[in-house]
Formats: C-alpha cells, structure tokens, sequence
C-alpha cells in the first residue's frame, strides 16, 4: 500500500432488477410512518409513484407523499417537505427519483430531527446535527450516486449559493438499486447524469485524496461507463445498458464519498447556483474540456490508464500520449451523447461569467485537484465554455 487510507460506507447495497418489491419490507423495518419524497406527481413518473405509494399502504403503511422536489432544490423546497415530516410524526423519509429527490430527502432527514434548518447544518457550520431521520433511497437515474453518499445538496435561492451537508448520519440504510425505474429516463437525462457518473469516478480517480481502494471502484465505474452510456443514451430500453450504467453510477457514489471530486464539481455547483435551469450534469460539461487539458499534466499516469479504458489501442503508447488521447476520447464521449455544450444555450449573459468565477473558491473542491486552479482560470475556463461550438 502506498498510504495510510480510511474507508467508510455504512449503506446497505440491494442491486438488481425488480429489487423495488422489497421496499414496503425494508420500510417497515424502520418505522409505520412513511415521508415519500419524489419529483412532482404530475409528470411521467406519475404511475411509478402510485404504484410505490400503493405498495407501501397494502403493507400496513402510514405514507405522506411529498412531491415538490425540482432539479437543483432549493432550501424553501426542503424546508417544505420539513414541515410535513414534523408535523406528522414521519419515522423514515424514502428518496425517490434523480439526485435532486435524494438529496432532499436527506436533508429533510436531518432538519426534521434536529433544531432549525437544513441550512443551519452544511458542512463547514458548528454544531452539527446529532441524528437523522432513516432514509432509504431509491434512484431512478443513473448519475448522483446519492444513493450511498453522505451528501445533500441544495440552492439557497437569495444568496445564489448552492451548498451541502456532508455528514455520516445521512448515509441511507439502504439503497435500493433497480435498474429498471430507469428504462423511461428521456436521453438527454440519460445523457446529464450518466455524465456526472462518469465524473465522479474519474474525479475520485485523480483526486488527491484518493487511495487504493476509491481507485480500485473508481476505475470499475469508469470501465462501465465507458462501455454502456453511449449504449443508454441511444436506446433506453437496453436493460443491459441500464445496469451497467447503475452500476457505474453507484461504484461513483461509493469513490466520492471517501475521496470527493475535483475542480469541476466545485464550479459546476456555483454555475447551478446562480443559473439554476442547468442540470448539475451539463454544469460540469461547460468547463470539463478545459478542465481537462489544465490538470492532465499534473495527473499524466491516472489520464494515460483512463485512456486506455476507453481505447485499448493505447496500450502500447507513453503516459504521455496515453494521458493526452484521454483528453480526446473524454471529449468524443461528450460529442457522441450530446454533452458538448455552451452557455449561450442555457440563456446565460456574458457577464455572469464573472460572477460565477469570482465565487469559484467557495467550496473546497478546488482544493483536490492535481493542479490547483486560481480564480482567474476558474474564468478562463467558463469563457472557453461560454461559446464552444
């Protein structure tokens, strides 16, 4: 071993199709009063989230379904779903949908149990919360990896500030991992958030705080991704592909939640704060070219094995070319899923650029990457990204 290292992960992992018919068993060992949180009812998800709700009532079940969960969730939209679990005596709060559902849920987890808001308890404040609420989460994305991190993201809308809990309470007792609840996904959200998968194992991958063992899951999820997202993203209905995208989003959450991200997700989150019509998924795909040639460099053997992933012909070439094809063939994934993205399509004026760079240190994920970037290249790389074409 090259390094002393720490590993934690306390959720329990049920993956595979059809796993979704043991939530009502798995809830109510945990508690009879159910918050179901969820993305709006009225959506296409509709007939899933009845079916669930179903389910979980013919099990002897006390559910309230709260279904105001939007990309990019705000404080108000928690503090909401808050008021419901308090007011009702909720004993397990259950994370249905995409990363935006989950988070919340976990959130919610923690205000519910604990005095003031979500807020009042991100992860640089003091004190933080002394217990949560159980969640079991249940993606039907294939992309956050919340399902097993300690992570609940959110946007406080007045201040533009898109921030997190990171705390080991809210690891969900379960995750509930089916492939299937992702069949109906539309491709470009297939696209966005098998992108964030991807970047998260590639991120824990040339984190500096990586070990051995992120490195070993990470380079699983990469694997994975590499050889079913374009798969996914072309054709829905390949269950294959749907499972081998699962599995690569949850090999991401599990590298993440020991070694983090990098450069990207940092200002990825700032760009969501101040324009919250990005997914988080294309927030990351308006800087990760230039990203990516700023930090090969500094990570030219991680970069080169990655490129062999993705092209097996490198096998015999230098670290350096190797790293650099990398580059390429991240950048080609992109093109081929529709991931190659400007600002100009999002309706964002020049000058919020600056803004957003200006505010590019406010999280500590900077901090992680193999080539620390200043404020200023923070803003050269959002103007690199402001007309790609």
């Amino acid at each position: 071993m090259k390094k002393k290292f720490e590993y934690e992960q306390t959720t329990k992992i049920i993956f595979g199709s059809g796993c979704i018919k043991e939530l009502p068993g798995l809830a109510a060992g945990l508690g009879n009063k159910i918050l179901l949180v969820t993305g709006k009812k009225k959506s296409s998800r509709e007939k899933l989230y009845d079916r669930i709700t179903e389910s979980l009532r013919n099990s002897g079940l006390t559910v309230f379904h709260f279904d105001k969960v939007s990309q990019n969730p705000t404080t108000k939209c928690v503090e909401e779903g808050t008021a419901i679990a308090e007011k009702e005596g909720c004993q397990v709060v259950i994370g249905l949908g995409g990363g935006s559902a989950m988070d919340t849920a976990k959130a919610i987890a923690v205000a519910a149990a604990n005095e003031g808001t979500a807020w009042d308890y991100l992860f640089f404040k003091n004190p933080q919360p002394q217990e949560a609420l159980p969640v079991i989460a249940v993606p039907t994305t294939a992309g956050t990896g919340s399902q097993v991190t300690q992570v609940a993201v959110m946007t406080e809308t007045k201040t533009c500030t898109k921030s997190a809990i990171f705390n080991n309470l809210i690891y969900p007792r379960v995750a509930l991992i089916d492939p299937e609840l992702a069949v109906s996904m539309p491709a470009h959200i297939t696209a966005s958030t098998g992108f964030d998968a991807f970047c998260h194992c590639f991120e824990s991958y040339i984190n500096v705080k990586a070990s051995p063992y992120t490195d070993m899951i990470a380079l699983e999820g990469i694997k994975y991704a590499a050889q079913y997202l374009r798969r996914a993203v072309k054709d829905g209905e390949d269950m294959e592909a749907r499972e081998g995208m699962a599995w690569a989003d949850t090999c991401g959450g599990l590298a993440i939640a020991n070694a983090g991200v990098t450069l990207p997700h940092g200002v990825g989150m700032t760009i969501s704060g101040h324009c919250p019509q990005i997914m988080h998924g294309e927030s990351l795909a308006l800087t990760y070219p230039s990203f990516l040639r700023f930090t090969c460099l500094a990570a030219e053997k991680k970069f080169a094995e990655v490129g062999r992933i993705f092209n097996p012909a490198l096998k015999d070439v230098s670290d350096s070319r190797a790293a650099s094809e990398c580059c390429e063939e991240i950048e080609k994934l992109m093109k081929d899923i529709g991931m190659w993205l400007n600002f100009r399509q999002f309706g964002v004026e020049y000058e919020m650029l600056r803004r957003i760079a200006d505010r590019g240190h406010e999280l500590p994920d900077y901090q992680a990457n193999p080539r620390i970037a200043d404020i200023e290249e923070i803003y050269r790389e959002l103007k690199e990204g402001y007309n790609r074409v």
